[in-house]
């Protein structure tokens, strides 16, 4: 559910390893003794936490950290706030969140902290604040701009269950043999899980997140903390007006999740979308069939598509040549397919022909080269490059809300979903490691407290899909809505490159104000 932009963030971050197997970070070591009174700031044991003093320093953390050298050049500062691991034993073992400040530069109309979510779950945000600040434009200046690794993610304390794979979201193919396996998978991932960190994951949770950025507000002396969130950061925001009403000032979410049908199986609902946002690249691709080879028409362009999955399924394929050398079989192309149509741009769309030209010739029996951002998506699906991903993202789903555990339904559910949507009903009803995972320590959180806010969200968006936007405008009345007509894209904001969106978006940080009514903005081609 990653931004696209994060998720490259995400995986040029890939290779942070497990450090020191959560051992306890240092009672507040940096804690102000003396700290000035610290607004909405708890007076019982969770006082220490709100009132520590941070250590301020350079984000760099050395000669190839690209990240840090771009908030240096943006005038970021970098400091770890220390949370507790259980916020029902404050005194307990401790971790740290990660995060970055660019602070405002225009403080006479200084608005205060823009917290940052790029989604996920799972999802690294402490660099995101350069792109944001030159999103914002002038306004930016009037904001500290807050960039958050979220905990256990990035360089905030680390976790990683060692998987051999780097993501828990396969399809389960085209036969109950492929779905069985799946069964053994996910039921391995989520034994390495509670064998490598199982004091550790029912901690693991959204709710937990929200109060670690409580804890920031406080750290950061904010009475008041603005929030913009992306996709699972668009729950997130939810989850921390709902469970702190009144410390929130100005709050946007875009590609936003119904938090009613938030769950483990995040992908559920969305197959119509996915399918059309594939139909729209088939239709793009049967364009420049000269380039890409994949078909003259839309109709040749997605028989292709499924011939790959249909030899995909029967001998596998194999991509790439020696050392770097990809074996695919049915329960990882629709997954492929699904990765690469959430952004409908040309620059993204060129990128995704590439890969499908790659998996065409694949299924022709043809050799194939792979290129280096190709390869890096085939290692995450087939390797455990990226495991920590992987294993926070699940740990934080599956901390948030109980999976069914029966493998038979998932079963029921893939084969009833499978004569509509073929591709994509396979993936987004297959089991997963929660099916296996301990029951969660908390309920959902309930939307019952009404918040302003101003949702953005794209008509065609094939990972959290406008149905869901809408339920959530309902379930805040107070709320607008922007609405991008015309645009298979998963988060638009500040991404995207659309004036009005952003035009809005930004009048709204500018002023506080939210739009008298809904707004509608559309898609500019070329």
């Amino acid at each position: 559910m990653t931004t696209p932009s994060a998720a490259v963030r995400r995986t040029s971050a890939a290779g942070l390893a497990l450090a020191a197997c959560f051992t306890a970070v240092p009672a507040m070591a940096s804690a102000n003794p003396s700290p000035s009174p610290n607004p909405s700031s708890p007076t019982g044991s969770l006082a220490r936490y709100y009132n520590q003093r941070l250590d301020w320093g350079s984000c760099v953390l050395g000669p190839d950290d690209e990240t840090g050298k771009a908030l240096q050049k943006a005038g970021a500062r970098c400091a770890d706030v220390t949370v507790p691991l259980d916020y029902s034993d404050p005194g307990g073992r401790t971790i740290t969140v990660a995060i970055s400040r660019i602070e405002a530069t225009d403080t006479r109309h200084r608005v205060g902290p823009l917290l940052l979510n790029g989604g996920g779950p799972g999802g690294t945000s402490l660099g995101d604040g350069p792109d944001i600040r030159k999103a914002m434009k002038g306004v930016g200046a009037r904001y500290d701009i807050v960039g958050v690794d979220p905990r256990f993610v990035g360089r905030s304390t680390p976790l990683d269950c060692k998987w051999p794979v780097s993501s828990s979201i396969f399809s389960s193919g085209t036969s109950r043999a492929g779905f069985d396996r799946q069964v053994a998978l996910h039921k391995d991932l989520a034994a390495k899980c509670r064998a490598t960190n199982g004091p550790v994951l029912p901690h693991v949770t959204t709710r937990n997140t929200a109060r670690d950025m409580d804890v920031i507000r406080g750290a950061l002396r904010e009475k008041k903390i603005s929030y913009l969130g992306y996709s699972y950061g668009s729950y997130l925001g939810t989850v921390y007006t709902q469970m702190f009403p009144g410390r929130h000032d100005r709050v946007v979410l875009d590609g936003v999740l119904d938090p009613r049908r938030y769950s483990p199986r995040l992908l559920r609902g969305t197959e119509a979308e996915n399918e059309h946002a594939l139909a729209g690249f088939a239709t793009w691709a049967a364009k420049r069939h000269d380039t890409y080879g994949l078909g003259r028409t839309r109709a040749q362009v997605l028989a292709t598509l499924d011939h790959a999955i249909d030899v995909s399924a029967r001998r596998g394929l194999t991509l790439g040549t020696a050392p770097d050398v990809f074996r695919l079989d049915d329960t990882h192309v629709p997954t492929l397919l699904v990765i690469g149509i959430s952004d409908d741009t040309d620059e993204a769309r060129t990128a995704f022909g590439e890969q499908m030209s790659v998996l065409a010739k694949a299924a022709d029996g043809r050799p194939t080269r792979v290129s280096a951002e190709f390869k890096s998506v085939l290692e995450s699906m087939t390797t455990g490059k990226d495991s920590h991903y992987g294993s926070v993202q699940t740990a934080i789903l599956c901390g948030d809300k109980a999976a069914p555990r029966d493998p038979e339904r998932y079963w029921r559910d893939i084969q009833r979903s499978r004569a509509a949507h073929p591709v994509t009903g396979p993936l987004s009803n297959n089991i997963g490691p929660c099916a296996f995972w301990d029951r969660p320590r908390e309920k959902p959180t309930q939307v019952r407290h009404d918040t302003p806010a101003l949702l953005v969200s794209a008509t065609g968006d094939p990972r959290s899909d406008h149905q869901g936007a809408m339920a959530l405008h309902g379930m805040l009345p107070s709320s607008k809505l922007i609405t991008l007509k015309g645009a298979d894209r998963h988060g638009i904001y500040g991404y995207y490159g659309n004036a009005c969106v952003d035009a809005k978006v930004n009048s709204y940080l500018a002023t506080g104000k939210l739009p008298a009514k809904d707004q509608t903005c559309v898609k500019r081609d070329g």
